[in-house]
């Protein structure tokens, strides 16, 4: 496995390039110190796996390289590692599209199951954050880009504070069809429904319905709460493979 760690901090980068690398022995670890180095490094090595970046990069901003990142290299899953741990910047990184989120200060334990878990093709939530209630989208099945509501300050709306959610059931057992598991694998991915409908050879009006019947399914109202309800499920039994996992 080949993983591209990005982060400007030189210590910081030296400290988890040796954390990774203990995954296993064959597991290779690319350094970049800035944005402008990561892109250089995707695009010459098409065989890199996963993606580590950390938000607060001095040559841009960490959100909007995630977004570049997923929709530049689809099948390449990123997972944050950050400073912070504040419940929007997570809501926010999977809204944009991240497969996990670490914050710093975790064990090292928890980052080798966070890689474990998103090389297995599912989703990572720090456990401590795993009851959040996101903002909902102003059209929760009509969107066409993955987003949440934002006061003017940046912050979370009063609707989107942690709060703790109702018991799910497992995965297995919420009855979703073959149809709209598919649709609940690309929905995870981060795809919009222009996208998801392209991909299955559906109508966006079809796609709507799918998303709406698995958001019913899951006893949530957003793509976000959906996410960070799959990543429960997930980490409670195991693992979800919601997309092609890396070693392609």
């Amino acid at each position: 496995m080949k993983v591209l760690l990005v982060d400007d901090h030189p210590l910081v980068l030296s400290a988890l390039q040796a954390v990774i690398q203990g995954i296993g022995d064959d597991t290779t670890v690319l350094g970049a110190d800035s944005a402008a180095a990561a892109r250089k490094l995707l695009a010459a090595d098409p065989e890199i796996d996963l993606v580590l970046l950390d938000l607060a990069l001095g040559d841009d901003d960490g959100f909007a390289v995630l977004i570049e990142f997923r929709a530049a290299y689809p099948e390449t899953p990123v997972v944050v590692v950050s400073a912070s741990d504040r419940a929007s910047d997570v809501i926010r990184a999977i809204d944009s599209g991240a497969m996990g989120f670490v914050p710093k200060k975790s064990a090292h334990s928890d980052l080798y199951e966070a890689l474990h878990m998103v090389i297995r093709g599912a989703m990572f939530v720090p456990p401590s954050l795993l009851g959040l209630v996101s903002a909902a989208e102003p059209d929760m099945v009509g969107d066409t880009e993955p987003g949440v509501m934002q006061l003017a300050d940046g912050s979370l709306g009063p609707h989107s504070r942690p709060e703790p959610r109702q018991k799910l059931p497992r995965l297995e057992d919420v009855g979703l069809t073959p149809r709209q598991t598919e649709v609940l694998s690309l929905l995870l991915q981060g795809l919009p429904n222009k996208l998801i409908a392209r991909q299955l050879n559906l109508s966006v009006e079809t796609v709507k319905d799918h998303v709406a019947a698995v958001l019913r399914a899951l006893g949530v109202s957003t793509r976000t709460q959906a996410v960070l309800a799959v990543s429960q499920m997930t980490q409670a039994q195991g693992g979800y493979v919601a997309r092609k996992p890396p070693g392609r």
